[in-house]
């Protein structure tokens, strides 16, 4: 067990001594050095409750990749997850939305974290269109599928499969959830919310044409593109993905600091601990230990992402979001033990 996690226990004392020392810097007290090194780890604490079901999808992909694309996962994926969701993603929306330049959107961070925070949250009808959109698609291409023969819920999961043959099905119908719950925004909002949505589901069809075009390549070349598809187009698909569910975590994050270094250290020590679970799952072959747990993974990002995108409407706290997801991989879990001793039985 220690070896999937060493890693990240070496970067978790790295972010605390960086920590600690920000924290002395910042206050001049042991006590505001203890209070800032506690919220993030509570911030670290968020990120893995948040992303559990991001580990459980995530090994599901990974398992058909070898070993150097597993181990660029975990390197130059941590880089993606760290700088650019957590760091660069936020200066980003205020460069945008403030109309700043990249350095002044550092400044603003640094010296002024509470305008930080409110041109961060007022950019939350797009993030929330855009990753809502591409989350559900993502759990909803699981259940849409034809070729589909395990079945946790089995009345609903074989209902969606026998729809998978009518062509994009999933797709006509997350439109029509986005434009629904537009007609619930004010007309600048809901046109943000719709462009964000629509641009969630491109996104999804883009990563999947690149795996697609990559997989053509596998039949003309079997050995290199084999090693190309399983690689590069899983590589892609997981970091996008990294990234919508990286969007509530960083959202959320606002509501215990607006400092921008501790919100940083926080989630990159969840993000690292996740992406070892992600490697243990694969590596003691656990998904195919239970057989319902993938299930469970997959209706949990169904879930995420229906509450991403009805947060542009409504504000739902976000251990109702963690709470779900433990709520259906726990469930999935322990159906997938129960059919292992009744298999064992038999």
């Amino acid at each position: 067990m220690l070896r999937f996690y060493k890693g990240s226990i070496l970067f978790t004392i790295a972010c605390l001594i960086l920590a600690a020392a920000y924290g002395w810097q910042l206050h001049g007290t042991v006590s505001g050095m203890l209070s800032l090194l506690w919220i993030v780890f509570v911030l670290a604490i968020l990120e893995v409750s948040l992303s559990f079901d991001n580990a459980v999808v995530n090994a599901s992909v990974l398992d058909g990749m070898d070993d150097i694309w597993q181990r660029r996962f975990l390197t130059w994926g941590m880089v993606i997850a760290v700088f650019g969701m957590r760091i660069v993603f936020p200066l980003a929306i205020v460069a945008i939305a403030a109309g700043l330049g990249p350095v002044d959107a550092i400044n603003l961070s640094l010296n002024d974290p509470h305008r930080y925070e409110e041109i961060v949250s007022s950019a939350h009808i797009g993030i929330a269109g855009f990753g809502g959109a591409f989350l559900a698609m993502v759990g909803l291409s699981f259940f849409f599928d034809a070729d589909k023969e395990v079945h946790w819920i089995g009345w609903l999961e074989r209902g969606l499969s026998s729809f998978s043959n009518i062509k994009a099905m999933e797709i006509g119908l997350l439109l029509v959830v986005i434009y629904g719950i537009s007609l619930l925004l004010s007309p600048a909002d809901a046109l943000t919310f719709i462009v964000a949505g629509t641009m969630g589901l491109v996104s999804f069809i883009a990563v999947e044409a690149v795996g697609t075009i990559l997989e053509m390549r596998e039949a003309a070349q079997k050995a290199s593109g084999a090693i190309l598809r399983s690689g590069l187009g899983g590589f892609l698909y997981l970091n996008v993905l990294d990234a919508s569910f990286s969007f509530d975590g960083v959202i959320g994050a606002f509501a215990l600091s607006n400092n921008m270094v501790v919100i940083a250290l926080g989630l990159s020590i969840g993000a690292m601990f996740v992406r070892s679970m992600t490697i243990m799952l694969v590596k003691k072959g656990t998904l195919a230990e239970y057989r319902y747990l993938e299930h469970g993974a997959f209706w949990a990002i169904i879930a995420l992402g229906a509450i991403m995108l009805f947060s542009a409407k409504f504000h739902i706290p976000e251990t109702i979001t963690g709470l779900i997801g433990a709520v259906l991989i726990g469930l999935s879990l322990w159906w997938s033990v129960r059919h292992n001793r009744r298999e064992a039985a038999d």
